[in-house]
């Protein structure tokens, strides 16, 4: 018995050196980043948990407001799966604002596309990649199943589930890029549009758009974009609803259709332009009217047609696997619709601190935004991070879902590249976040003596590159595992 307890002794001492050699090797680096000159303008923040029981095990300006870029995405689909479920399902409705006479195939009235905020619609996402057709398509012929032959009246969109406003802190140089995409009640082709170009032999040439894929009508281009450098330093100017585009900055040489994507102006609207134009090619006739509604369609109208989007878990997989910002967005606002019948943002924001508030987050000092992180007037601390995280962790009905969505380091997403070669790789699951300046990841990591924990490490106003400051904290996310 007592060389049982010897070696249980024995054991427990050991994992308390471990972890205390743990403490200390990210003390030493946590000494290297307030000695690094790249830094010294900078914010560290970091905070380790327990993840099972909360217990804190190492923090660094924890409690202070940090700006997350992409890692607030933890917040917003955590948050989505907590109150709307893994399996909700986005509904959008094609229904008749009139009456459809099934014998001669004429509705004599309008066609409404009743949008419920789907992301998903037509989203490359979820299309396979040898499917080159397009959700339109299906619909039209569905309608054609049913017997419609001719639509007398127009094809109204109606996106008015949500504000349709873009978040009010996002800045100007975002909007117009497909990483600004704001939501939609009625969001189509994820909102965005690839444009290809013709590039120049030397710096400074011209460039020429010569495909938009889509096609939107209308679209007008102020192309400024010359030619020049090794990646895509193309800027792309324009609020939703405006027709013409300024572009600037500089795009690689030599290239015959060299893809740069941009926010689609108004998705709702091109979403019923292509509706229209599939039904035209299935052989149905239609008066070629179309309008965008101004309120609410009534609900009781007869519906010909209703189209489920996947299930949620499958759209926070995506989310957070691609850091999509328009997934995001549309998570946050379809929290408040559920919740109040109305896509509101504010609403929204104010419904997830009350959830949070409400499972025991301290959310003083939580300054929500928007849902994706893309605006800078966002604050967490990232205790509030580490601590969101261990709840998820100890909740069974929301932590499988959630995990699984986290991009893995060294296999997958965003942390494909990150801490190969050490133990993290495949034992850490995290959501990435960068914006200029800001750089950081939030999420699991399992150290070498098995214990998970929950973690959230921010960096602010670095003055060095952002892969610099990529690999100053993959430091410290490799220490992770000693403790």
């Amino acid at each position: 018995m007592r060389f049982v307890f010897a070696i249980l002794l024995f054991i427990s001492f050991s994992i308390a050196a471990q972890e205390k050699a743990g403490v200390d090797k990210i003390n030493a680096i946590l000494t290297e980043y307030k000695n690094d000159v790249q830094l010294k303008p900078a914010i560290v923040s970091f905070c380790v948990l327990n993840a099972k029981t909360g217990d804190q095990l190492i923090e660094n300006n924890s409690k202070l407001a940090m700006t997350p870029a992409s890692t607030l995405k933890i917040i917003t689909t955590a948050s989505a799966l907590g109150m709307l479920g893994a399996g909700y399902r986005y509904e959008t409705k094609l229904m008749v604002d009139g009456i459809f006479d099934s014998v001669t195939g004429i509705l004599n009235g309008n066609l409404i596309i009743k949008g419920s905020g789907d992301p998903t619609l037509n989203s490359e996402y979820f299309k396979k990649k040898d499917d080159t057709s397009e959700l339109v398509d299906e619909w039209a012929n569905a309608l054609k199943l049913k017997g419609v032959k001719q639509i007398t009246g127009r094809i109204i969109a109606d996106n008015t589930c949500f504000d349709n406003n873009v978040p009010g802190n996002w800045i100007w140089s975002d909007m117009g890029n497909y990483f600004g995409a704001p939501p939609n009640g009625l969001s189509y082709n994820d909102n965005k549009i690839k444009l290809y170009f013709k590039t120049g032999a030397k710096t400074g040439d011209s460039t020429k758009v010569v495909k938009q894929v889509p096609e939107v009508p209308g679209l007008v281009f102020n192309n400024k974009i010359t030619t020049g450098g090794k990646d895509d330093n193309a800027y792309v100017y324009g609020a939703p609803g405006q027709k013409e585009r300024l572009m600037t900055g500089t795009i690689p040489a030599n290239k015959s259709a060299y893809e740069v994507e941009i926010a689609m102006p108004d998705p709702a609207w091109y979403c019923m332009y292509a509706l229209d134009k599939a039904l035209l090619k299935a052989g149905v006739s239609t008066t070629g009217m179309l309008e965008t509604a101004k309120e609410s369609m009534k609900q009781e109208m007869q519906v010909l047609h209703s189209h489920k989007s996947p299930a949620l878990s499958s759209i926070v997989y995506q989310t957070n696997l691609h850091s999509n910002n328009l997934f995001a967005e549309t998570l946050l606002k379809t929290i408040a619709l559920k919740k109040t019948g109305y896509g509101s943002i504010y609403s929204a924001i104010d419904i997830v601190l009350n959830y949070w508030k409400g499972r025991g987050v301290d959310v003083e000092g939580f300054f929500m935004s928007d849902g994706s992180g893309l605006s800078r007037s966002n604050g967490i601390s990232t205790f509030q991070q580490a601590t969101i995280l261990s709840k998820i962790y100890r909740d069974n009905s929301m932590y499988k879902t959630f995990n699984a969505s986290l991009p893995v380091a060294g296999k997958s997403g965003s942390l494909a590249s990150l801490c190969k070669g050490t133990f993290a790789e495949n034992n850490m699951r995290a959501k990435s976040g960068y914006i200029t300046r800001a750089r950081g990841y939030a999420g699991y990591v399992k150290t070498k003596k098995g214990t998970e924990l929950s973690f959230s490490v921010l960096f602010n106003n670095y003055n060095c590159s952002p892969s610099e400051a990529k690999l100053k904290i993959e430091k410290f996310l490799e220490a992770l595992v000693e403790l």
